[in-house]
C-alpha cells in the first residue's frame, strides 16, 4: 500500500471516529413502547358449566337459537376483552372439575382457551362444588386485594365430591366474591311431528342454591334466559367490579453509547497503527 493511499484512509478512519465519539458523547438513547403500571389487580376466575345440557339450543339470539355454550363463548370472550388488568383464569365443571387455565394477565390466552372449548371433554354431569373448590385453590396463593368468582350453571350438583355450599363456605373464608348465572330459557315452544308443545328447558336449574351462594359470599344471582339477557349480565358484573385504571407508565430504556464509543476508539487505534507504519 502506498503512502499517499495509507494517509487517506487514516484520514477516512479518523474522520469516522471523530463522528462516532460525538455520537457516544450525546449519549444516544433507545425507548420502548409504553408499558402501562397497574397498581392494583383483580383474580378472577371464571367458572362454567361444561355437562351435556349445555348443548341444549335454547338460547335465542335474534330470530335464531343456539346452543348454552356457544351463547357463554360469545359474551364471555366479549367480557374477557373488558377485563384489561386484571388476572383471569378458566375452570370447567361437568364430572369433575378441571383447571383450563391458571390465572393470567394475558387475555388472548383466555379467550383462545374458551373458544377451543366443546362439551363432553370432562364428562356430562354437574359438580358445581367441585367447581368452586377448584377455582379457590387457585387463589390460595393470590395477593390480590380481591378475588372474584363468576360461576355460570344451567343444572344443580349431581356429581363431584365437594358439596356446593361448603365449596362456597370454603371460597368465603379466602374473601371471594361470587356470582352466579343460571342458564335456560325455561318455557319454550317445541315443535314435533304432531303438535307444538310447552316444555321447561330449565327444570333441572337449581336456582335455590345459586342464590345461597351468591348471598353467603357477597356475590349476586343472575337469571338468563336468552343470549341478550347473558350480556346484560356479563357488563352488569363488568360494572360492579370495575376495572382499577393504570396511574402511570412507563418505557423501557437501552443506553446506545457504547457502540460507537467502541467503533470509535478502535477506528483510533487502527488510524495510529497506519501512521506509524508509515513513518
Amino acid at each position: 500500500m502506498t503512502r499517499d493511499k495509507s494517509e487517506k484512509i487514516a484520514k477516512l478512519f479518523a474522520i469516522l471516529a471523530w463522528i462516532l465519539l460525538v455520537i457516544a458523547s450525546a449519549r444516544p438513547v433507545w425507548y420502548g413502547d409504553p408499558i402501562e403500571v397497574h397498581p392494583k389487580h383483580r383474580d378472577m376466575m371464571l367458572v362454567i358449566d361444561l355437562s351435556y345440557s349445555m348443548s341444549q339450543e335454547d338460547m335465542r339470539e335474534g330470530n335464531d337459537y343456539i346452543d348454552r355454550l356457544t351463547a357463554v363463548k360469545q359474551v364471555v370472550t366479549d367480557f374477557v376483552d373488558k377485563r384489561s388488568g386484571d388476572r383471569l383464569g378458566l375452570v370447567y365443571f361437568a364430572d369433575h372439575a378441571y383447571l383450563q387455565t391458571p390465572l393470567t394477565f394475558d387475555r388472548e390466552t383466555v379467550k383462545t382457551q374458551l373458544d377451543q372449548t366443546v362439551l363432553k371433554l370432562i364428562g356430562t354431569q354437574t359438580a358445581i362444588g367441585d367447581g368452586i373448590g377448584l377455582a379457590t385453590k387457585t387463589f390460595v396463593d393470590s395477593d390480590a386485594p380481591q378475588r372474584v368468582m363468576i360461576l355460570l350453571s344451567d343444572g344443580s350438583n349431581n356429581s363431584g365430591v365437594l358439596d356446593p355450599i361448603q365449596a362456597a363456605e370454603i371460597a368465603k373464608k379466602f374473601n371471594t366474591t361470587i356470582y352466579t348465572i343460571g342458564v335456560g330459557a325455561g318455557e319454550m315452544q317445541v315443535q314435533n311431528f304432531f303438535m307444538t308443545q310447552t316444555v321447561n328447558t330449565a327444570e333441572d336449574l337449581d336456582e335455590k342454591t345459586l342464590i345461597k351462594i351468591a348471598n353467603m359470599t357477597g356475590g349476586q344471582y343472575f337469571r338468563a334466559r336468552d343470549a341478550k339477557e347473558l350480556a346484560t349480565i356479563y357488563d352488569t358484573i363488568n360494572a360492579l367490579q370495575p376495572i382499577q385504571k393504570a396511574t402511570q407508565s412507563w418505557r423501557p430504556r437501552t443506553e446506545w453509547f457504547m457502540w460507537p464509543a467502541f467503533i470509535g476508539l478502535l477506528l483510533v487505534i487502527v488510524t495510529v497503527m497506519i501512521r506509524r507504519n508509515d513513518v
